[in-house]
């Protein structure tokens, strides 16, 4: 008998997937490259081995893991998580078809030679927050956060991968402390306590800390000796280890990192406006990061009907920037097609040099020339007062959004865009 290595024959169909190639091979099972025969597009197809079920000591938990991660197909759809589009299990074996993405993990930037720039780093982890919120409004509590389950898209754009260890709120399933990674888990978690989004927070807060620093907050010879140091010592701060990092940064790092659930940020919300803020202390004043952009978006009552998944569409579509004062954004009579978005500052509208309006930020502006569609002469003249943080958006941009985000988009145009009239008719009747 040979002693030559088994290898999958490339040629081998599972279920309606060909194999192309092998992109990685976990404990547990080997993800392939595959293609969906059916459609045509290409998913990563994580196989698990008849071998990992039918182990007497372990095959039980990897079983379950694998069941969690394939009920979750098709039920969770943000853009920075990972969609699973399609899950088989057998009494000996299963794959999970799983979305595309091709840049790797985050684990290849956490060490000191191989980091991040801090702000990229901020900008991912804000990214992450509003993942997890999304999944624990879904009953989903992760519970195996760490930059190996964190896939990167481009550039900052991430996905949150691998829900096997997932505690799924919403059914029965039992916590289990084997289920996560000993130094990426929570106080709570290694003490078998009841989970929130929490534990998923601290998991977040040491990879947050790994990515900017290179290390793990905590490390030991033993597994005793880890947890000890998890559930009693305080990690040394950041900028102790990475001479670079602004002080400030540590608090919002160490916050997250609380041994209890209740001294960490009270919403995922509250973590994420401080990673925004923080983001400001590491860059330029005239950038404009994507944090930015989606806290100013999400602030607006009109686009409360849009989903998370939505608002990060119509936060890429437009083309933003910080624009002078005392300059006119849109002129009268002048041709366009594009409407706007004012983030920050105050404008001034005006119609024959008569005032029809000021508008401060949150507001929108130039909606009619869209809404009618066409490239046509634009009805009044827009100037800035101030300094303002402002986003175009121009009809092909948009078109690129889902179907739904356009259509809640439109109707929330049209209803502000009434508003408008009635207060300018009156203005104008005067």
């Amino acid at each position: 008998m040979s002693d030559a290595p088994f290898e999958l024959d490339l040629s081998l169909q599972i279920g309606k997937y060909d194999i192309q190639k092998q992109l990685g091979k976990g404990a547990t099972g080997t993800v392939y490259l595959a293609t969906d025969t059916f459609s045509g597009k290409e998913v990563a197809l994580k196989v698990i081995e008849p071998e990992v079920f039918s182990d007497p000591q372990f095959g039980t938990v990897h079983r379950t893991a694998f069941l969690n991660e394939a009920s979750l197909a098709g039920k969770l759809k943000h853009p920075h998580i990972v969609a699973i589009l399609d899950a088989v299990v057998t009494d000996d074996s299963g794959h999970i078809a799983m979305e595309l993405v091709t840049g790797g993990d985050l684990s290849q930037h956490a060490t000191p030679e191989t980091l991040l720039p801090v702000a990229d780093v901020l900008q991912i982890i804000f990214k992450c927050c509003g993942a997890l919120d999304y999944a624990f409004r879904e009953g989903i509590v992760h519970r195996d956060i760490k930059p190996a389950n964190i896939m990167i898209a481009n550039g900052t754009d991430v996905k949150i991968a691998d829900f096997g260890a997932a505690l799924l709120r919403k059914t029965q399933t039992v916590q289990t402390a084997v289920m996560g990674s000993p130094f990426y888990m929570s106080p709570e978690q290694m003490e078998d306590n009841p989970l929130t989004h929490h534990s998923d927070m601290y998991c977040l807060g040491v990879a947050l800390y790994e990515l900017l620093t290179g290390q793990k907050p905590f490390t030991a010879d033993t597994l005793k000796g880890l947890v000890q140091k998890v559930l009693n010592e305080p990690p040394a701060p950041p900028s102790t280890l990475r001479q670079t990092l602004p002080k400030a940064i540590d608090a919002v790092v160490l916050r997250a990192l609380a041994k209890k659930p209740e001294q960490r940020y009270a919403t995922w919300a509250d973590f994420a406006l401080q990673l925004s803020n923080a983001v400001k202390l590491v860059l330029p004043p005239d950038a404009i990061p994507d944090s930015e952009k989606y806290i100013a978006l999400k602030s607006v009552e009109m686009l409360s009907g849009l989903s998370d998944a939505e608002l990060w569409e119509l936060a890429s579509a437009g083309a933003w920037s910080r624009f002078d004062g005392k300059k006119s954004v849109i002129r009268e009579n002048d041709p366009g097609q594009s409407f706007f978005f004012l983030a920050q500052g105050q404008v001034k509208v005006t119609k024959q040099g008569r005032l029809l309006n000021m508008l401060d930020k949150k507001e929108f502006f130039g909606e009619m020339a869209y809404i009618r569609g066409g490239e046509l002469p634009r009805h009044a003249t827009v100037e800035s007062m101030v300094q303002l943080l402002l986003a175009e958006f121009q009809p092909e941009a948009l078109a690129g959004m889902s179907v739904g985000a356009q259509l809640q988009l439109t109707r929330a145009l049209v209803r502000n865009l009434v508003d408008r009239l009635e207060l300018a008719n009156t203005r104008l009747g005067k």
